[in-house]
C-alpha cells in the first residue's frame, strides 16, 4: 500500500528533515515506487509537486529537500499502485475547490465497491479508488455544508459529519486519510497512522530511513510547535503516538483541536 506524511505547525516551517526520510521509502527502503507528491499551504496560497516516478530517484524530490519551503500545513504521499495506472493523473495528493479554498487529499489503502459511490458535484480525473472516494467525500460535505461553518457549533457539526463519512469509507476497506483546507489538517486512521509533536525543549532526532540527524534546538524558537504525522514513524529515537482505528484528529497550529472515535 501507499504511505502518508503530514505536518501541522504554528509557524511557517519546512519539512525537509522528515521528507528526506520519507522519500527513501519511495523505491529505496520501501516498495512505493509508483509516484509521489507533496502539497504546501503557505501565506494564504497553495502549491504542490507531483511526479509519477519513484521519489528516491526524483530530481523534483531532491529539490524539495534542498529548497526549504516554509508552510503551516503539508501533505505528502508515496504510491504503490493497486488501482489505476502509474501516471501523473493518478498521483496523490489530489486537490479540489470548496468554499473558495483548495482542499488537498491523500489516501492510503484499498476500497471495495468504490465505483458505486455517487458523485454529486466533483468528478475524478484519473482512475483510482482514492480520487473517486475524494470526489464523493467532498461532494457530500459540500451538499451538507454549502457555506463554511460560521461558529463553533457549526464547526463541530462539520467535523462530526466528516468523521461519519470517513467511517463509511472505512467500511469499504482500508481508508487512512490526510485532508486539509489551509486552516485545518484532518487525519483519519483506518489501520496505520502515527504522530509526534515537537515543542520546547527541542532535542535531536535521527531518521530511520536515511543517515541524517538534526538538532531541532538550533532551528526553532521556544514558542514553536510542530506536529508530524506518518504511516510509520520516521525517526528511531523518539516516541511516536499511534492513532486508533476509526479515529479522526483535527489539527491546527501543530495542536490537536478535536478528536473523534468510533
Amino acid at each position: 500500500m501507499c504511505e502518508l506524511l503530514g505536518m501541522s505547525a504554528n509557524v511557517p516551517t519546512d519539512i525537509c528533515f522528515s521528507f528526506t526520510g520519507f522519500l527513501h521509502r519511495g523505491g529505496g527502503t520501501g516498495p512505493h515506487r509508483d509516484g509521489w507528491g507533496i502539497a504546501f499551504y503557505e501565506e494564504g496560497g497553495y502549491r504542490d509537486f507531483r511526479d509519477p516516478h519513484p521519489s528516491v530517484h526524483s530530481p523534483i524530490a531532491r529539490l524539495i529537500c534542498d529548497y526549504p519551503i516554509k508552510s503551516n500545513i503539508v501533505i505528502s504521499h508515496i504510491r504503490q499502485a493497486n488501482v489505476g495506472q502509474v501516471r501523473l493523473a493518478n498521483t496523490h495528493p489530489f486537490v479540489r475547490e470548496m468554499w473558495g479554498r483548495p482542499w488537498c487529499y491523500a489516501h492510503n489503502g484499498q476500497l471495495a465497491d468504490w465505483q458505486a459511490l455517487p458523485h454529486t458535484f466533483y468528478r475524478p480525473v484519473g482512475g483510482t479508488d482514492s480520487e473517486h472516494a475524494f470526489c464523493w467525500l467532498l461532494g457530500e460535505l459540500r451538499g451538507a455544508f454549502p457555506e463554511p461553518p460560521a461558529d463553533d457549533r457549526q464547526r463541530e457539526a462539520f467535523w462530526r459529519a466528516l468523521h461519519g463519512l470517513c467511517e463509511r469509507l472505512r467500511g469499504l476497506g482500508v481508508f487512512n486519510l490526510l485532508l486539509a483546507d489551509g486552516d485545518y489538517l484532518y487525519t483519519f486512521c483506518s489501520t496505520k497512522l502515527a504522530h509526534i509533536t515537537r515543542r520546547a525543549p527541542f532535542g535531536r532526532a535521527s531518521l530511520s530511513d536515511a543517515e541524517l540527524t538534526v538538532n531541532f534546538a538550533e532551528h526553532t524558537t521556544a514558542n514553536d510547535v510542530v506536529s508530524v504525522i506518518a504511516t510509520e514513524p520516521l525517526t528511531d529515537n523518539e516516541e511516536w503516538v499511534r492513532m486508533m482505528p476509526g479515529e479522526l484528529l483535527v489539527w491546527q497550529g501543530g495542536v490537536i483541536q478535536a478528536r473523534y472515535k468510533t
